[in-house]
């Protein structure tokens, strides 16, 4: 099997310095060796390929938002209306789970709800209690998070999977190759609070409590259970 991670950012440096960046963390998550997933770093302004032979497209998240429209991510935004078209599963995780919805047509934003980060609890719609990639998920799922910025409006189509408490577009799907959710899988709590200790002091400016976030962040298996049975999917030709 061979992913092609479509990278929109880099984790914050004293992370990456201990636990490495995003192609290793969904590597690990998905059961595949880093030699399996071919990385594309689309925001160093690495060309996007015409054509690729691959089993499966995944969109990473990003420290960039949706709103600056810049060219790298406008440009990955209209190639992604291509993959869809065309078939390739495909799953957009934060950044990526936006820049799916921007490119089908959605309506992105600041969360008017304000910034989510942490371990949360999302829970599975009707929708989503009955869709192929969740269906074997309990109703709540204990996940990672950190995101500003959210889905305020769902593309034509979609359906919505997963709402949290202040976030009521958190996972969606696009018929039945594409999948989206706006909480990170690849994380776990280590990561987590190392998310948090950057974003510490902007964190308290906006009344959260870092400190109660930090302690608060505990490892959970929801969030590598979808990346197996995402993996688990497309070998099985979904």
């Amino acid at each position: 099997m061979r992913v092609l991670l479509v990278k929109t950012g880099t984790t914050v440096p004293h992370v990456r310095e201990r636990r490495g960046d995003f192609e290793a963390w969904f590597a690990a998550g998905m059961d595949l060796p880093q030699s399996a997933m071919e990385v594309l770093a689309v925001y160093q302004g690495t060309q996007l390929p015409e054509s690729y032979k691959v089993d499966a497209i995944v969109v990473t998240g990003s420290a960039s938002m949706i709103t600056d429209h810049a060219p790298w991510s406008e440009a990955t935004a209209a190639w992604l209306r291509g993959v869809i078209a065309g078939g390739t599963p495909l799953l957009g995780v934060c950044y990526g789970h936006q820049l799916i919805a921007h490119a089908m047509g959605g309506e992105i934003g600041d969360n008017p709800n304000g910034r989510q980060i942490g371990t949360i609890d999302v829970t599975l719609t009707q929708a989503g209690m009955g869709d192929p990639l969740f269906r074997h998920f309990p109703e709540t799922l204990h996940v990672p998070a950190s995101h500003v910025q959210s889905v305020l409006k769902l593309p034509p189509d979609a359906r919505i999977l997963g709402t949290s408490a202040r976030d009521p577009h958190h996972a969606f799907a696009i018929g039945d190759r594409v999948w989206a959710v706006q909480f990170h899988p690849e994380f776990d709590a280590e990561i987590v609070r190392g998310y948090v200790e950057a974003r510490w002091d902007v964190i308290a400016e906006e009344g959260l409590d870092p400190r109660a976030l930090f302690d608060g962040a505990i490892d959970t298996a929801d969030g590598a259970r979808l990346l197996r049975r995402f993996a688990h999917m497309v070998r099985a030709g979904l």
